[in-house]
C-alpha cells in the first residue's frame, strides 16, 4: 500500500533510483530527473499535464509552484511566459533538489527553491500566480490549509490554479475555494480531473502586512 510519506515527508528513506523521463508540455519537449520517494516518479502525471494545458500565466508574473515535486509545473510556466520569477516550494528535500536539477536541465534560471511545510517558510512573500496539484494523500486538512495559505499569499489581482480529481474531492475543493475567494472558475475538465482558477478578494484569511513591488 502506498503511504503518503513516500512523497509528502521532509526526508524520504527509500533508496535512490534516479532516472530521467521526458514529456511534451505546451509544445515543449522537456526532460526531468526523478527519483524514488517523490510524487509520480515514472513520468509527469495526468493531473499535472491537465493543469499545465489549462493554466494562463500573466507576463511579468511572480509564480509559485507549491508542492512542486520535481518541478514540471513551475518549469513549464517559466518557459511559456515571460515571468518575473518562479519559486519552487516543497516539504520533500529530495523533490526540491530534483526541481533545482531540472531547472538547470531545461534552461530555467529565474528560480528560487524553498524547503517548507506548506507556506510556513514563505514569510511575507506574495505571488501573482500560484500553481497547485495538492498532495491528496496528506489528507484533507493539509490540502485545505494550502488553499488558505494560497489566499493569504496572492497579490490582489493574483490567481490560484488547482487541479484535482472529482473522486478525490473536487466538489469539496470548489466549496472551500468559494469561501476563500470571490470568484472560482472551472477552466478544464478532462478524464475526471477538474482545473479551478480562484481569484478575487480573499475572504477569511489573515492579511500579510507588507507586499513586494510586484503587487
Amino acid at each position: 500500500m502506498l503511504h503518503m510519506s513516500h512523497y509528502y515527508t521532509p526526508n524520504p528513506t527509500s533508496e535512490h533510483d534516479i532516472k530521467q523521463v521526458q514529456a511534451t508540455l505546451r509544445g515543449l519537449k522537456l526532460r526531468f530527473f526523478t527519483d524514488s520517494g517523490v510524487f509520480s516518479k515514472d513520468g509527469v502525471d495526468y493531473g499535472t499535464q491537465t493543469l499545465i494545458a489549462a493554466m494562463s500565466i500573466p507576463q511579468g508574473a511572480a509564480v509559485l509552484d507549491m508542492g512542486c515535486g520535481y518541478g514540471p509545473l513551475g518549469i513549464t510556466a517559466a518557459l511559456v511566459s515571460s515571468i518575473d520569477s518562479v519559486t519552487f516550494a516543497d516539504v520533500n528535500a529530495r523533490a526540491l533538489d530534483l526541481a533545482a536539477k531540472n531547472c538547470a536541465a531545461n534552461g530555467v534560471t529565474n528560480a528560487r527553491f524553498v524547503l517548507t511545510n506548506g507556506f510556513t517558510a514563505l514569510d511575507q512573500s506574495k505571488f501573482d500566480c500560484i500553481l497547485l496539484n495538492p498532495p491528496i494523500r496528506a489528507g484533507k486538512s493539509v490540502v485545505f490549509a494550502m488553499y488558505r495559505g494560497a489566499a493569504a499569499h496572492l497579490c490582489p489581482s493574483g490567481s490560484l490554479w488547482v487541479v484535482i480529481q472529482k473522486k478525490q474531492g473536487a466538489p469539496s475543493t470548489a466549496k472551500e475555494l468559494a469561501l476563500l475567494f470571490s470568484a472560482v472558475h472551472i477552466r478544464a475538465r478532462d478524464k475526471g480531473y477538474y482545473v479551478y482558477e480562484a481569484k478575487g478578494e480573499a475572504k477569511g484569511t489573515e492579511p500579510i502586512a507588507s507586499q513586494p513591488p510586484n503587487c
